[in-house]
């Protein structure tokens, strides 16, 4: 149960930012830097190294201007269930999870990974960009739940699942507003 707890909360990294937990899990695990990550395993670490280094300054910088989380946004839409089943999967690797299981545990992050990056996408246009405040968290809490991943994997978890209540409860909200607004619409005397 904890190694699916610290699968989810390197997963709910990935649905913040790709390259920065992908970067921070590396230097966590620096004696076999990424040796353990599929796709990246097969690549030299110096190339992985100054890819994600270079991306993750990208993601850092860009996400605190309208224009960078716009464009950010549309790329990492594509990659985020991708990068959050490749978290899962490493980190379900270095606790030694049944091999039944990992492929599971895969793709329950690349989905939670998913949800969170829809939701973000969803705040996003609601408020017309983040707020940079709220950036400053997310790159946080995005390191801050990749390191728990490995240190602390309950309270990870935790926050991961809190993160998913979050975001079920912005949907229904989200839901409500606009069939409010869809009731008030037609309710308008012409």
């Amino acid at each position: 149960m904890v190694e699916i707890l610290a699968a989810l909360s390197a997963s709910a990294a990935a649905g913040m930012r790709i390259a920065l937990p992908l970067l921070v899990i590396g230097l966590i695990q620096n004696e076999e830097l990424w040796s353990r990550v599929p796709l990246l395993s097969s690549i030299p670490p110096q190339i992985v190294v100054g890819i994600l280094a270079g991306w993750s300054f990208l993601e850092v910088v860009a996400s605190k201007r309208f224009l960078g989380q716009r464009v950010l946004q549309i790329v990492e839409l594509f990659f985020t269930p991708i990068v959050g089943a490749l978290m899962g999967i490493t980190v379900a690797k270095i606790a030694a999870v049944s091999p039944s299981l990992i492929w599971i545990i895969g793709i329950v992050g690349g989905l939670l990974a998913l949800v969170l990056r829809l939701v973000q996408i969803g705040w996003f246009y609601r408020l017309r960009g983040i707020p940079l405040w709220i950036v400053f968290i997310e790159d946080a809490l995005c390191v801050f739940l990749v390191v728990l991943a490995f240190d602390a994997p309950k309270k990870g978890g935790l926050i991961a699942l809190m993160l998913l209540w979050l975001a079920i409860r912005s949907s229904k909200e989200w839901q409500r507003i606009y069939r409010e607004r869809k009731r008030h619409h037609y309710q308008e005397p012409d």
